[in-house]
């Protein structure tokens, strides 16, 4: 408790809490991750309308509107970081031990980026600009991290 906080009004409750959750990809989500899970391939969603491709894949075009599930397409399995971050703590829920480079990466044949680890690299080294490719899990977990991590291209 914050010292000098006065809790004379206050119920406290000390405990931990633990909060389950099961995620529901959909079916657009499904066919995107076992697609990377079952043919080691990264697709994409175009939207005609807009001619952008969204990866990750949405149902509807967040920039007309319009319904996009169907309009699927292959993308390149590299790609450019646009942005990143060092994660420097370690942690259970975390995918992989720090220190890691967790990086926004626009893959060639997409408009959008798709967050991702990237290792291969010092994390010191890392930078916006860099070409990186997909190394795909040799044992899958149905997830993202199917895509094991990006490497340097």
């Amino acid at each position: 408790m914050k010292e000098g906080f006065d809790t004379t009004d206050c119920f406290l409750v000390d405990g931990k809490l633990a909060l389950p959750y099961t995620y529901f990809a959909g079916r657009v989500g499904s066919k995107f991750l076992t697609t990377i899970r079952d043919e080691k391939k990264i697709m994409g969603i175009k939207c005609n309308q807009c001619n952008k491709v969204f990866v990750p894949p949405r149902q509807t075009c967040d920039v007309c509107m319009e319904d996009i599930r169907d309009n699927w397409v292959d993308v390149q399995n590299t790609g450019e970081v646009t942005n990143f971050t060092v994660v420097r703590y370690d942690d259970k829920h975390l995918p992989k031990k720090a220190p890691y480079v967790l990086a926004m990466i626009k893959l060639e044949g997409a408009d959008t980026s798709i967050v991702h680890v990237v290792e291969g690299i010092d994390v010191d080294k890392a930078k916006i600009g860099m070409k990186v490719q997909a190394v795909f899990a040799e044992e899958t977990t149905s997830t993202l991290m199917d895509i094991d991590h990006f490497a340097p291209a």
